[in-house]
C-alpha cells in the first residue's frame, strides 16, 4: 500500500513569506485517533546560485508580513472550530 503524502490543509502568503496549515493524525493514551493542526511560518528565497530555499529565520521588514499571514492563519482555524483542539500532552519514557 502506497503512503499519501501530507498535504498542507490551506496556505496564507504574502510575498516570500507564508503560513501553512497542517493537518496531523494522532493517536491518544486511549489509542483513538484525533486530529490535530499545526502551523509552519517560512520565507522563501533565492540562493546564489538561482535555487529556491527556505528558512524560518525572518528580517525586520518581514515581520509585520509574518504577522499578516499568521492571523489569517488563527482567524481560518478559529472560523473553522478548531479553536478547541487540545494536542495530548507528550509523555516521555
Amino acid at each position: 500500500m502506497e503512503q499519501e503524502k501530507n498535504q498542507p490543509e490551506k496556505k496564507f502568503s504574502t510575498g516570500a513569506i507564508s503560513a501553512t496549515i497542517w493537518k496531523n493524525a494522532r493517536t491518544g493514551k486511549d489509542g483513538k485517533v484525533f486530529e490535530t493542526r499545526t502551523v509552519n511560518l517560512q520565507r522563501r528565497y533565492t540562493d546564489k546560485t538561482g535555487q529556491w530555499q527556505s528558512t524560518n529565520t525572518l528580517r525586520l521588514n518581514d515581520l509585520p508580513k509574518a504577522a499578516l499571514v499568521l492571523e489569517e492563519a488563527y482567524k481560518y482555524l478559529v472560523l473553522n472550530g478548531h479553536a478547541n483542539e487540545q494536542p495530548q500532552p507528550e509523555v516521555s519514557v
